[in-house]
């Protein structure tokens, strides 16, 4: 005789009843801070082609770019460069601990990153002092306008990435923004990028080139 094998019982599994995962949420900080760096770049790329036109046909003429007795001095343009590259260190540090819930690791880095931040802004206010181009009165020149108009606009730049960098600091007090919601650190770390990315322009096409 053959022995049958009784089949196992159908339990239902009513996946009806089973709620639906949440949905994701969508990255809306992260695509608005994506659209307002793009903004601020072709702000810039105008800047530099006005810049470059102007010293192009400058220097066309036979005439020095920088008028006589303007210099614009190596060493704080080059100090702020070291200080940002650090800064790039920093903040994907803080992105980092903050995707791992490592609040503190990652306070520590966002008050590094802003203190890199704030002496950039320091060097470049006392390169301001030390090139010795007049902005009032009749010794004005073009040259003048244009230098003062890109690296203040970049200080501009910077001070907005700090306040964005400082608010999602706070944010984070409170648990948000960390673990798998890391959008905003990660939004505010993207305009620091650009941010830097600027300042590297302006440092070699302005301040080393010249």
């Amino acid at each position: 005789m053959s022995a049958t094998i009784a089949e196992p019982a159908q339990v239902p599994l009513h996946l009806g009843d089973v709620p639906q995962a949440p949905p994701r949420r969508p990255r809306v900080l992260l695509i608005g801070t994506a659209f307002a760096a793009a903004a601020s770049v072709a702000v810039f790329v105008g800047l530099f082609a006005v810049y470059f036109s102007v010293r192009s046909q400058v220097v066309a003429d036979g005439t020095a770019w920088l008028p006589g007795g303007a210099t614009i001095p190596l060493a704080p343009g080059n100090m702020t460069m070291v200080t940002l590259a650090m800064s790039l260190v920093t903040v994907q540090w803080a992105v980092h601990a903050a995707a791992n819930r490592d609040r503190g690791h990652a306070y520590t880095a966002l008050g590094v990153t802003i203190l890199f931040g704030l002496a950039h802004i320091t060097q470049i206010a006392f390169l301001f002092t030390e090139w010795q181009l007049p902005l009032n009165g009749d010794a004005v020149t073009t040259q003048a306008v244009l230098l003062f108009t890109i690296l203040g606009l970049q200080i501009a730049m910077t001070g907005a990435a700090l306040i964005f960098l400082g608010l999602m600091a706070v944010r984070s007090l409170g648990g948000q923004f960390t673990g798998p919601d890391a959008e905003g650190l990660s939004a505010a770390a993207l305009y620091w990028y650009v941010t830097v990315a600027v300042y590297s322009v302006i440092w070699y096409s302005i301040l080393i080139v010249k």
